[in-house]
């Protein structure tokens, strides 16, 4: 059963409960699942970066770089 159908069979279940005990069950494990599963933050990597300079946006870059990053100053040493 798909995750969805899970969800609302379980909900039918939870409206159709009548008994207090039962309820208060209900209530600790979906508390403690919250306080457990706090959301993660997901960290970046260099796979979310591909694709989203354009070649010629790629190209800019490149010739920025090398011609303001790869002039060595022998004065400056």
């Amino acid at each position: 059963m798909f995750t969805e159908a899970r969800k609302i069979e379980l909900i039918k279940d939870v409206l159709d409960t009548t008994n207090e005990v039962t309820l208060v069950e209900i209530e600790s494990v979906i508390n403690r699942s919250k306080k457990k599963n706090p959301p993660k933050k997901k960290k970046a990597t260099i796979f979310d970066f591909v694709g989203i300079l354009s070649k010629k946006e790629s190209a800019q870059i490149k010739k920025a770089i090398k011609d303001e990053c790869e002039i060595i100053d022998s004065n400056e040493w």
